[in-house]
């Protein structure tokens, strides 16, 4: 993982946006972690948008802690509606 200022940032944004590529990049100002750099290159567009939207990962860890069906049980409901 790479760490860079704010200001080398502002110098050098076409490397780090190239390093991000391989591997996250760290901002820091005044020596402490401000943002992340993550490299999306070659992904969907809309796959990018999904994975860094907030309400999209809410709605996620919502589904995650409802209750969940065995496939067995699912086959069997199913069968029942035909």
């Amino acid at each position: 993982m790479k760490t860079v200022s704010v200001r080398d940032l502002q110098i050098r944004v076409k490397e780090c946006v190239d390093s991000a590529q391989s591997d996250r990049v760290i901002v820091t100002r005044h020596g402490k972690p401000a943002a992340v750099l993550i490299g999306v290159e070659g992904l969907d567009w809309e796959a990018v948008v999904m994975e860094t939207s907030s309400g999209f990962w809410d709605m996620i860890q919502k589904r995650r802690r409802q209750s969940t069906v065995s496939m067995k049980t699912m086959r069997a409901r199913l069968k029942k509606k035909k």
